[in-house]
């Protein structure tokens, strides 16, 4: 299991398009990946359980995987919880 707190900093956090990007992107790995906030444990693959979370810029979130593709899973998600989509 590999695990990593980030803080947020989008800055239009995980709605919309931003959300959407995050859960294709995880989507793209084998590994089974959480993303908790505030206690809220949900499935990184699920936008409903994504956007249930209501992460806002400045949030700090942890980024759980566990699996064959664990690290890159995690360091991917965490590039896309830096910065804005195009």
């Amino acid at each position: 299991m590999y695990s990593k707190e980030i803080i947020v900093r989008c800055e239009s956090g995980l709605y919309n398009k931003q959300a959407t990007l995050f859960v294709q992107k995880a989507n793209d790995y084998s590994s089974s990946i959480h993303l908790t906030s505030e206690g809220r444990r949900m499935n990184a693959k699920s936008l409903l359980g994504v956007m249930s979370l209501s992460v806002v810029t400045g949030s700090v979130v942890t980024l759980t995987a566990e699996g064959p593709d664990e690290k890159e899973a995690v360091d991917a998600l965490e590039a896309l919880l830096q910065q804005d989509i195009a």
